[in-house]
């Protein structure tokens, strides 16, 4: 196990810039999740600290050890990649002992350590078959029995899951979490999903365009986002904006969860305690459990999660109702969250009583 810490970390491709000055710190044992859209930069990071991709600027520290000038087979990582790389001529069993055998493993010891990874990520059965003649899933697996059988110090993942459909890759990341805790190493993963992210980090880190947005646990930066990049991606359906009553340099923001749904007939009980807006049910999404109300109203359109016994049919007259505590204050140039408000009282003094 290490920590894994970027200083000023920068990297350019033909005068691009598209990691930019990078501080982070991946804690020893950490399950950190690097997570944005495509192109923010998130997989050249990784790649830096593999040492697949060369530093332009800054310092990469594993563990005690700069390593920026070591090639990836002297950092003591593993990674595993979105495509697997398997060899397909070698059975199972081969394929996690390459690594092993490369560094002039005996063919005992090799035996035992491949064995007991086997076990761990229930191939045992599995071990003489060709990848050809596997799920998806079981690929996986011995892509990370693969990374597994080296025991490094830290654990690199690049989007490892895309290539599963939406029920295997549920399953592989429960699999993926377990596995973390019973190894106790420090994992770093790659994905653009932030399902993905919320659901298995225990740190994340959020990037835009080369830049770390927020560095957080998962519900702190769904509760707590930094700015407004953050509100929107993280979260499905994405944070409400809208403009403010009263300071045009000012956004608010508001969970789609925290709104509620009233007739238009229906008089909300106090207008000092919450937002109102008056608007129309343009389309409606039924989830299950839940249903995702888009409603069109005189400050834009919002949408609303409600129970899906809530009623609510297309073209429905409603108005939408938000207590002020679950109204979120953003600067309307920098995107930075200046604050919650908390009642009446802040939306007539914005620039001064916003906490």
């Amino acid at each position: 196990m290490a920590r894994v810490m970027l200083t000023q970390v920068s990297k350019t491709f033909q005068s691009q810039n598209v990691v930019k000055g990078l501080d982070l710190v991946i804690p020893d044992g950490s399950f950190t999740v690097l997570v944005g859209p495509s192109g923010c930069g998130k997989s050249t990071t990784l790649r830096m600290i593999a040492g697949l991709e060369t530093v332009s600027g800054g310092e990469i520290q594993i563990g005690d050890q700069t390593v920026n000038q070591l090639p990836p087979g002297k950092r003591d990582i593993a990674m595993v990649f979105q495509n697997y790389a398997l060899y397909p001529t070698m059975n199972v069993y081969d394929n996690i002992a390459y690594g092993l055998r490369n560094r002039g493993v005996s063919k005992k010891e090799c035996q035992v350590l491949v064995e007991e990874i086997a076990e761990i990520v229930g191939l045992s059965s599995y071990l003489k078959r060709k990848p050809s003649q596997l799920s998806g899933g079981q690929r996986q697996r011995v892509a990370l029995a693969r990374a597994m059988v080296k025991k490094p110090k830290v654990f690199l993942m690049d989007e490892p899951l895309s290539n599963l459909d939406a029920k295997l890759r549920n399953q592989m990341r429960v699999e993926l979490t377990s596995l973390h805790k019973q190894l106790g190493s420090t994992f770093i993963y790659v994905t653009h999903d932030q399902v993905e992210a919320m659901t298995m980090g225990d740190q994340i880190v959020v990037m835009s365009d080369g830049n770390i947005m927020q560095v957080a646990a998962p519900m702190d930066l769904y509760q707590e986002p930094d700015n407004l990049f953050v509100a929107q991606f993280i979260g499905s359906p994405a944070m409400n904006i809208v403009p403010a009553e009263t300071k045009s340099e000012h956004l608010w923001g508001f969970r789609p969860e925290k709104a509620v749904l009233l007739p238009a007939t229906v008089s909300p009980v106090s207008h000092d305690d919450m937002w109102i807006a008056r608007g129309q049910i343009v389309s409606r999404e039924i989830l299950g459990s839940d249903t995702l109300f888009h409603v069109e109203t005189e400050k834009g359109r919002i949408i609303a999660k409600a129970d899906t016994e809530v009623s609510g049919q297309i073209g429905a007259s409603v108005t939408v109702t938000v207590a002020w505590p679950h109204m979120y204050v953003f600067d309307r140039v920098s995107g930075k969250r200046v604050g919650r408000l908390n009642g009446r009282e802040h939306v007539s003094t914005l620039a001064g009583g916003v906490s």
